[in-house]
């Protein structure tokens, strides 16, 4: 055989295998990604981002209502005569001015407890042993005196501060400015019922219209069932009268009110007047 053929014979089949073993060693390609078909599309759910936590909105708080004049007034109600002052909780607050050493240890009457504090009038306030000790709860620039008294003279309680109230005994009471007195004469605008018809002496008391607007006065002589129906669904000095508690009466009675303030100055202190443990002070400043 010719040598040349040979020789190409057999550099032939050497490149063939070569090309081979090249083919083989090859890297395979992965194979293509599978498009979804647009039911599977649909089908899977979608990734959303969670909706951002929102606070709940703050409650409404209920309209304050219009401002009250500062002003004593003198008015006639179902025949009783009432005196007193009229005030709005949100430019004016009431002290509970207490005497640790009992009745006119430190003060003589009303003027001079409001005096004493800086304020436009005074009242005398809550009930009292016999040896001058408080017939009830009373607590004064934070400092407590007496203890809760369970009859009709404790049925309720002022409680002074940022909020002042009349509420009643069993709800409880606590702040820096309380007195504890009785019976309610007027509760959610109408009277009290089982109150005593026939006692008839001055009266001393406290009414709020449930919002802002306060009152304390001193009548002429009535029964707590006259004063209480008198007071029932009245207005005074532009005050409607939602609550009412009575505050000692009788010789105890003791109203003064400034002359600073409109209408004043008023006092209304007979001189039987007996010295009392404690005043209600209002004071200008809220």
């Amino acid at each position: 055989m010719d040598l040349g053929l040979v020789l190409s014979w057999h550099v032939f089949r050497r490149t063939a295998l070569f090309t081979l073993l090249l083919a083989s060693c090859a890297a395979e390609r992965p194979p293509a990604e599978k498009t979804p078909h647009p039911a599977e599309a649909i089908s899977q759910p979608a990734t959303t981002p969670a909706p951002e936590a929102r606070p709940a909105p703050a409650p409404t708080p209920e309209p304050e209502g219009p401002r009250h004049t500062t002003q004593a007034f003198r008015q006639n109600l179902g025949g009783i005569s009432i005196s007193g002052v009229s005030f709005d909780s949100r430019s004016h607050r009431l002290a509970v001015a207490d005497q640790e050493a009992g009745p006119g240890s430190k003060w003589a009457d009303a003027e001079a407890a409001a005096q004493a504090y800086g304020g436009i009038a005074a009242i005398n306030a809550g009930f009292f042993t016999p040896e001058g000790k408080p017939l009830g709860l009373v607590v004064s620039g934070g400092k407590r005196s007496g203890s809760p008294n369970s009859s009709s003279l404790g049925a309720g309680f002022y409680t002074g501060g940022a909020s002042p109230a009349l509420s009643r005994r069993e709800r409880g009471a606590s702040g820096p400015e309380l007195l504890q007195a009785g019976p309610f004469l007027v509760e959610g605008g109408k009277s009290t019922g089982g109150l005593n018809p026939k006692s008839s002496t001055a009266r001393s008391f406290i009414a709020s219209d449930g919002r802002s607007g306060w009152i304390i006065a001193r009548t002429g002589a009535c029964s707590l069932e006259e004063l209480a129906r008198a007071l029932s669904g009245a207005e005074l000095a532009g005050v409607k009268i939602r609550s009412a508690l009575n505050l000692d009466g009788g010789r105890s009675s003791d109203l003064w009110i400034s002359s600073a303030v409109s209408g004043g100055p008023i006092q209304e202190r007979p001189l039987w007047n007996k010295p009392v443990r404690n005043f209600l002070v209002l004071q200008p400043g809220a």
